[in-house]
């Protein structure tokens, strides 16, 4: 049985805890759990063995992160004798997911609560300018990248540097990177003489380093005690490294694995009232990236929290039907599948194991991620011919199809599924109507996920109107997360992309481009890549939604979308 206060795991469908037993029981004799927690690069099979023998670190976090416990304190200490208490985290996916999820958890889910943490994971303008509008005498920036060349993250420490030294700052004193050993990035905090320069370990991925100083040195900074968050990681992870029929990671990644063998091949997570604030955003980018390629996987579709006085009432939960599997994070719900429970460190360890377990059994590399580098190098093609004179970022003939109040309609690649629509309401139900049966529908936002947090509400609003699986994804955020699963995971999902007019563009220094023009390459290069026809088969399709004013469009949108059907 699982430890008192460790993470649980309950399958509440009876056919689904038949099905995955006999997973259970594989996972169990081949001693896949001890193996995984030794670190056994050979679990995925030899194709998987060299990209698992540099990625599995992950799994003894809970002992070799302890160093940063006082060395952060201390760099914590230091800033606030200097008055500076205010904590901008400039990174994103791995580097900002979690982070997010621990500050807003144990501030019990108030953005300005006791932990306080501005994220900023985008491009966009407006939500750039807001970060820099904060009082910038109390800021300092954690420049989080793995890689220390993720273009969003090396533009936000431009404009940061160049603000602080406009504001009599020295931009070098209110620095602190986090990034692998031998980055560009680590070079340059020498080089500048930065605040602080925290090295990662290298043998974890992005997705698998909650617990590593990507996770660990914003939250620490913002004031998280951050060795209770290793303690509860510390007291699951004997629980599951047992080989065992009741070890809850064996539990989930079987149940996972099963369901997606019998046609489920989506994940619906829903808050029961787990507590954790913004889980399911981090467990997407672990679930889609990890599982989501060699045209299989487990899509992930985050929905919205469940209270206990409403059971089932997000749309694609309760109604899930044969294509997704519903779990719940926290209390059991009569709509679930299956219930996860556990403290915010177990759940880390757990879904990490659990999903590492469930690439053994679905036969993929769970620590690659081949099909993320397209949308980026798409995009650094629209940039650099823009920057040798070719102008705009959009490429051809980039005349709207129709224009419909404040929304302009596009579409990418060969369009012509379209048709010739007359209204917005018109578009949108083409390409409901070309979504694949059992397939989802991918809402993806390049606006301002503050400021336009009310578009959300089109995923419930467009899932109901449908019946369809149907996600929704702040852009280029996602691109770090779900991205890999839309071009490498089951191809049979079809996507409204929404960008908005940009009032007022803020210039990058030192490159040739603005924050703006990074934004619209973004939206266009990922769009042309999904519409793009991959390994022969048939083009996804893609709906470009483009609001000239962002309030109004938003209701525009609204109202087409009580128009469609399924």
């Amino acid at each position: 049985m699982s430890a008192v206060g460790g993470p649980q795991v309950r399958i509440t469908d009876g056919a689904l805890a038949d099905a995955a037993s006999a997973l259970v029981e594989k996972l169990v004799g081949d001693g896949a759990a001890s193996k995984l927690s030794a670190g056994d690069p050979t679990l995925w099979g030899p194709e998987a063995e060299p990209e698992a023998s540099k990625r599995l670190s992950w799994v003894s976090l809970h002992e070799s992160s302890r160093p940063l416990v006082d060395e952060l304190a201390a760099l914590r200490r230091g800033l606030h004798d200097e008055g500076v208490d205010r904590v901008v985290l400039a990174g994103m996916g791995g580097s900002s997911l979690a982070p997010e999820v621990i500050c807003a958890t144990r501030s019990g889910g108030s953005v300005g609560g006791d932990h306080p943490l501005v994220v900023l994971d985008t491009t966009d303008p407006g939500q750039v300018s807001d970060a820099l509008a904060g009082d910038l005498s109390r800021t300092v920036l954690v420049v989080s990248s793995k890689s220390g060349g993720t273009v969003e993250t090396d533009s936000q420490r431009r404009i940061f540097s160049q603000v602080f030294e406009a504001n009599g700052i020295d931009a070098a004193t209110r620095m602190v990177v986090v990034t692998d050993p031998g980055t560009t990035l680590a070079d340059l905090a020498r080089e500048e003489g930065y605040r602080s320069l925290v090295e990662a370990d290298p043998g974890v991925g992005g997705r698998y380093s909650a617990l590593t100083a990507f996770g660990l040195v914003p939250s620490a900074l913002a004031g998280v005690d951050i060795g209770e968050l290793l303690d509860e990681a510390a007291q699951a992870a004997p629980e599951l490294a047992r080989d065992a029929s009741d070890n809850p990671a064996i539990v989930l990644a079987a149940a996972m694995a099963a369901a997606h063998s019998a046609g489920a091949e989506k994940v619906v997570l829903a808050d029961t009232g787990s507590g954790l604030v913004g889980f399911g955003n981090w467990a997407e980018q672990l679930i889609a990236e990890s599982t989501g390629k060699q045209g299989t996987g487990l899509l992930p579709v985050v929905v919205e929290g469940l209270p206990q006085s409403s059971p089932g009432s997000a749309p694609g939960f309760a109604d899930h039907g044969s294509d997704a599997t519903a779990v719940a994070i926290g209390p059991e719900d009569p709509g679930a599948q299956i219930a996860v429970s556990g403290s915010l460190g177990g759940q880390f360890l757990l879904w990490e194991h659990a999903v590492a377990l469930a690439g053994r059994l679905l036969g993929i590399n769970p620590f690659d991620q081949p099909d993320v580098e397209s949308a980026k190098q798409a995009t650094r093609d629209l940039l650099a011919s823009a920057s040798d004179g070719g102008g705009s970022t959009g490429s051809g003939d980039d005349t709207p199809v129709l224009t419909d109040g404040p929304v302009e309609v596009r579409t990418a690649g060969d369009g012509s599924w379209l048709g010739t629509p007359s209204t917005l309401a018109e578009a949108i139900q083409a390409l409901v109507d070309r979504t694949p049966e059992r397939g989802y529908l991918a809402i993806q936002a390049y606006l301002d996920r503050l400021d336009d947090a009310s578009f959300e509400t089109l995923r419930p609003e467009l899932a109901k109107a449908t019946g369809l699986q149907t996600t929704f994804g702040w852009g280029p955020r996602f691109l770090h997360s779900t991205g890999q699963y839309h071009k490498g995971g089951h191809q049979n999902g079809a996507f409204l992309q929404v960008t908005g007019s940009v009032a007022d563009d803020l210039a990058i220094p030192g490159q040739p481009f603005s924050f703006g023009t990074l934004e619209h390459a973004q939206a266009i290069g990922d769009a042309g890549v999904l519409a793009a026809p991959k390994n022969g088969g048939t083009a996804r399709p893609v709906l470009r939604l483009h609001l000239a004013d962002r309030a109004a469009g938003l209701v525009a949108l609204a109202n087409a979308v009580r128009e469609v059907s399924r």
